[in-house]
C-alpha cells in the first residue's frame, strides 16, 4: 500500500511539474513606467522590463519574471551613454524618442515597436504574444515583414538570407560537417534584418543554449528568438545601413587590434609536421622554390603526449635552436593548444591545477573529468580570473623558446563522446554558473587567457591567436578558422559564406582551412581553392593526418607554377590588404564582405546563384566558382567593373558570363578603385622594394581610400607610431590626391609607381608643379613613378 501511495505521489508531481513547464507566462499589461538614468524601468502584471539608451540608435531591452538586478557580460565591453531626449504618454501607449528612434510601448498587452526617425517601423513585437515564459526557456516573437530578409548568426551553413531557416547556437565538435549542418564550432547570437528599404540589427546576449527562427515551420507571420534560461536580454541597433549596423555592433562588443603583419601572409600547417626535420626541411623547400610563406605551425605531435605547454624531446629535442633556425628563414612558428589538462601526477599544469583549484567540477567539489587527445583530462575553468592568469603566464614554455601564435582547439569544449554534463559547476567571475550557460562562452575565455597572457609575454609584439569555437565578442582576441572542412567544391563554395557572415557579425579576421581539412582534394579543386585563398582574410592550407600532402608542389609542377604565382599575387597584395584590416579597427568594417553591406536593396545579391560572391575589402570583387567550371555566370551590382587579370570593362547592374579558367578566378576591380601593391617578396620579414604601385582604375566617381603601415611587430602604433594617408581619386577634378601624412612612422616606400587604367589618351602628369610623362604598359595602362614625401600631394592629368 506505501508504495502504492508512494507511487501515485510521485505521478501527481511529476504531472505538476510538466504542467509548470507546459504553462505558457507572458508579460500581460503594462501597469508602471519610472524614469531611471539612461532609460525606463517598466513593470507590468507578471514582468519586469528596462530598456536603456546605449547611443541615439542603439538601445537595450531587458526583460525577466523577476525584478532585475545584477549586470554582467562577457561580450559586451560599453555601458549606457544616452538616454531618452522625450517621454510621452497617450492613452493607450508611451512613447521614448531619442535623436534616431522612437519606441513605442503599448499598454495593453505589452508590446514593443521601434520606428526611425522618418517615422518608418523597423522591427515590432509580435502581437499576439510579444514574450513568453515556458519553464525556464524565454522567447521573443517579432513581426515577420513579406519582403523581409535575415543575415549574420556568424559561423553558420546555409544560404546567406536566412529567412525561412532555423538555428541553435550550442558550441559543438562537428568534423566534416555538412552543408546545412548546426549548430558547430561558434555561437554568435546577433542578426541583421531587412526589409521595405530599412535595416535594423539585434544582439541576444544570453550564453544559454539558444535558438534563433527566421519563419521556419510557421505562417510567415513572426519570427522568433529564444533563450534556454536567463534573461530575454537583447541589444538592437537601429542605423539606416547595414555597415553602420556593424559600426554599432563592434563598438559594443569590440574590435579587432592590428594583427602582425606576418598574418598577412601564406601559411602551411598539418596534422602534422615531425620531427624537427622535417620541418626545417619544409621551410627550406619553400625558400628553394621561391613560394612566399611566412608561418609553419605544428600540431599536436610536437607535445610529450598531448600534453599541453609541453615539448616531445625525441622529436624536438631543441625547439629554440628550431624556431631559430626557421626565424632566420623568416618563418614564424604558430603551435596548437588544446584545454584539456592530462590527469598526470608530476605534470606541472595538473599539479599546479589541482593544488590551485583551478579546474571545473561537479557540485560535490569532484573535479570533472573527461577524455580527449591525452587521455583522462581535466578541464580549466576559464571563467576564473586567476585561473586565466595562470594559463596565459603557463605559455612561457612556448614563447621562450619563441613560439608567436597560439592555435586554440577543441575548445567548445570538446570531449570524446559526450558533451561535458550541464551540472558542471563554474566560477563565472565570482557569479557561479553551471555548464549550462558557461558552454557557450567557455572558447571565448580560453581564447582571451590566451591573448591576454601572451601578450604579456613577447616583450612588446604582437602575439596571433587563432580559435575554433567563440562567442560574440571574440573578434577582441583571435582570429577565427571554419573548423574540420572537407576537400569538396561545396565545402569551398560554402566557405566563401561563412566567412562573409562572420564578417557580418563582428569578425573580420576568418578563413577555411585551404584545399579542405579532411579528404583529398583532386589538383583541380586545390588549385581553385588556393586561388579563392588570395581573397580570404585568413591564408591556412591545412590536412588531416592520414591524407595526401597539400604543399604547393604536392600536385606536379604545372600546379607548383600556378600556386607560386597565386601566393605571389596575395603578397602583392599585402599593402591593400593591411589598410583593410586598419580599417576593420576602426569601424569593424570586415575585409571579406558579403555584397549584401554594400548592395543592402539589390535583390540579385541574395539569389542562390550569386550569394558566393564577396567584396575584398573597399575595392575587389571575388567570384569563387567550382573547380568543375571553366565560365561562370557572374552578376556586378551598379557601377562599372574592370577584370583584374585583363582589364577588361563590364558595366555592373548586370549578369554576364565569363571564363573562368583554373589559373584565373573572376576577380573584378570597382571603377574608381584605388589598390596599392608592393613587389614579391619570400615572407614579411623581407623589404619590397621601395616603389609602392598604386592602381587607380578611371570611373565617374569620386573615391577615397585609407592608406595605412605601422612596424607590423609592436603596440607602438597604439602611440602614434604608424604613417597614414588618404588617397582620393576625382574624375571632375582630373585628379589624384595624397593628403599630408599623419603618424610618426616612416614608410618603407620612397616613390610610388602610379599606374592609370583606362585612362584613355592620358599621357602626362602634373604633380606638384612636375610634369611627368606616363609610360605605356599596355594598351589599357599608362604609369609613372613620382618621388614620395610626407607632405600633401595633388596629382592633375
Amino acid at each position: 500500500m506505501n508504495k502504492i501511495i508512494l507511487y501515485l505521489v510521485l505521478v501527481f508531481l511529476f504531472n505538476q511539474l510538466s504542467a509548470q513547464t507546459d504553462q505558457v507566462i507572458q508579460p500581460g499589461n503594462l501597469k508602471s513606467l519610472k524614469k531611471i538614468d539612461h532609460g525606463v524601468l517598466v513593470k507590468t502584471d507578471k514582468a519586469h522590463l528596462m530598456i536603456q539608451v546605449y547611443q541615439p540608435q542603439v538601445i537595450r531591452v531587458r526583460l525577466s519574471q523577476t525584478p532585475l538586478t545584477g549586470d554582467f557580460s562577457y561580450s559586451v565591453i560599453r555601458q549606457p551613454e544616452g538616454n531618452f531626449k522625450e517621454i510621452r504618454e497617450t492613452s493607450v501607449e508611451w512613447q521614448l524618442l531619442t535623436d534616431s528612434l522612437k519606441v513605442i510601448i503599448t499598454k495593453s498587452p505589452l508590446v514593443l515597436k521601434i520606428y526611425n526617425i522618418k517615422d518608418q517601423v523597423i522591427c515590432e513585437d509580435y502581437q499576439k504574444f510579444s514574450y513568453t515564459w515556458q519553464g525556464t526557456e524565454v522567447t521573443s516573437y517579432k513581426k515577420l515583414f513579406p519582403d523581409e530578409k535575415f543575415l549574420g548568426l556568424g559561423e553558420k551553413t546555409g544560404n546567406v538570407n536566412r529567412r525561412g531557416e532555423k538555428f541553435e547556437n550550442w558550441n559543438s565538435d562537428v568534423p566534416a560537417y555538412a552543408l546545412n549542418a548546426d549548430p558547430i564550432y561558434q555561437s554568435i547570437p546577433f542578426y541583421i534584418g531587412i526589409h521595405d528599404k530599412v535595416t535594423y540589427g539585434i544582439f541576444l546576449d544570453n550564453y544559454f543554449r539558444t535558438k534563433f527562427n527566421f519563419g521556419a515551420s510557421t505562417d510567415e507571420q513572426y519570427a522568433y528568438f529564444s533563450a534556454a534560461n536567463g534573461e530575454m536580454n537583447y541589444y538592437f541597433f537601429g542605423a539606416s545601413s547595414i555597415a553602420g549596423i556593424i559600426r554599432d555592433y563592434t563598438w559594443l562588443t569590440g574590435r579587432m587590434s592590428m594583427p602582425p603583419l606576418w598574418t598577412m601572409g601564406y601559411q602551411q600547417c598539418r596534422w602534422s609536421y615531425f620531427p624537427e626535420s622535417e620541418v626545417l626541411s619544409l621551410a627550406h623547400e619553400f625558400r628553394d622554390k621561391k613560394i612566399p610563406c611566412d608561418v609553419i605551425y605544428l600540431d599536436i605531435d610536437y607535445m610529450d603526449s598531448y600534453k599541453i605547454f609541453t615539448w616531445n624531446k625525441e622529436k624536438f629535442p631543441n625547439p629554440k635552436e628550431m624556431i631559430g633556425k626557421l626565424n632566420d628563414l623568416g618563418f614564424h612558428v604558430v603551435t596548437i593548444v588544446d584545454p584539456g589538462i592530462k590527469i598526470e601526477k608530476g605534470y606541472f599544469a595538473y599539479d599546479e591545477g589541482v593544488k590551485n583549484n583551478y579546474f571545473a567540477k561537479y557540485p560535490d567539489g569532484e573535479f570533472y573529468t573527461g577524455s580527449v587527445w591525452p587521455g583522462r583530462c581535466h578541464f580549466p575553468d576559464f571563467t576564473k580570473e586567476t585561473v586565466r592568469t595562470w594559463w596565459g603566464n603557463s605559455f612561457t614554455r612556448l614563447t621562450e623558446p619563441g613560439v608567436e601564435g597560439f592555435w586554440n582547439d577543441m575548445n567548445e569544449p570538446a570531449t570524446w563522446g559526450q558533451s561535458i554534463p550541464n551540472l558542471v559547476q563554474f566560477d563565472f567571475d565570482g557569479r557561479k554558473a553551471s555548464m549550462a550557460e558557461t558552454h557557450n562562452v567557455y572558447g571565448l575565455n580560453m581564447t582571451r587567457a590566451t591573448f591576454e597572457g601572451t601578450k604579456k609575454l613577447i616583450n612588446g609584439k604582437r602575439p596571433f591567436v587563432l580559435t575554433r569555437a567563440g562567442f560574440a565578442g571574440i573578434q577582441r582576441y583571435s582570429a577565427v578558422w571554419t573548423g574540420d572542412n572537407e576537400a569538396t567544391d561545396d565545402h569551398m563554395l560554402l566557405s566563401a559564406r561563412m566567412v562573409s557572415s562572420m564578417g557580418l557579425s563582428g569578425i573580420s579576421f576568418a578563413g577555411p582551412d585551404v584545399g579542405g581539412f579532411m579528404g583529398n582534394p583532386s589538383q583541380e579543386l586545390y588549385q581553385r581553392w588556393l586561388a579563392q585563398g588570395v581573397y580570404t582574410p585568413f591564408f591556412r592550407n591545412h590536412s588531416a593526418w592520414g591524407t595526401n600532402h597539400k604543399e604547393p608542389w604536392s600536385f606536379g609542377e604545372e600546379v607548383e607554377k600556378v600556386s607560386r604565382e597565386l601566393i605571389n599575387q596575395r603578397y602583392r597584395l599585402i599593402p591593400y590588404l593591411y589598410s583593410m584590416f586598419y580599417q576593420s579597427t576602426l569601424t569593424g568594417m570586415p575585409v571579406g564582405r558579403s555584397l549584401t553591406i554594400d548592395y543592402t536593396f539589390d535583390e540579385k545579391v541574395y539569389w542562390y546563384d550569386y550569394q558566393n560572391e564577396y567584396l575584398y575589402g573597399d575595392n575587389l570583387l571575388v567570384v569563387p566558382v567550382s573547380c568543375k567550371q571553366n565560365a561562370a555566370k557572374v552578376y556586378l551590382p551598379e557601377g562599372d567593373w574592370y577584370r583584374l587579370s585583363s582589364g577588361e570593362l563590364f558595366k555592373g547592374n548586370d549578369e554576364v558570363i565569363v571564363n573562368a579558367p583554373l589559373d584565373d578566378l573572376p576577380v573584378f576591380v570597382k571603377a574608381s578603385g584605388i589598390l596599392p601593391l608592393q613587389s614579391v617578396i619570400q615572407s614579411t620579414t623581407q623589404k619590397p622594394s621601395s616603389t609602392l604601385e598604386l592602381h587607380i582604375y578611371n570611373g565617374d566617381k569620386t573615391n577615397s581610400f585609407i592608406y595605412y603601415e605601422d612596424d607590423g611587430t609592436t603596440y607602438q602604433y597604439e602611440k602614434g607610431e604608424f604613417y597614414k594617408r588618404l588617397i582620393t581619386f576625382d574624375p571632375v577634378k582630373r585628379s589624384i590626391s595624397l593628403s599630408k601624412v599623419e603618424g610618426s612612422f616612416t614608410s618603407k616606400f620612397s616613390s610610388i609607381r602610379l599606374v592609370l587604367h583606362s585612362f584613355g589618351e592620358v599621357m602626362t602628369l602634373n604633380g606638384d608643379g612636375k610634369d611627368y610623362t606616363l609610360k605605356l604598359k599596355s594598351s589599357k595602362e599608362r604609369t609613372a613613378e613620382i618621388p614620395l614625401d610626407n607632405s600633401e600631394m595633388k596629382i592633375v592629368y
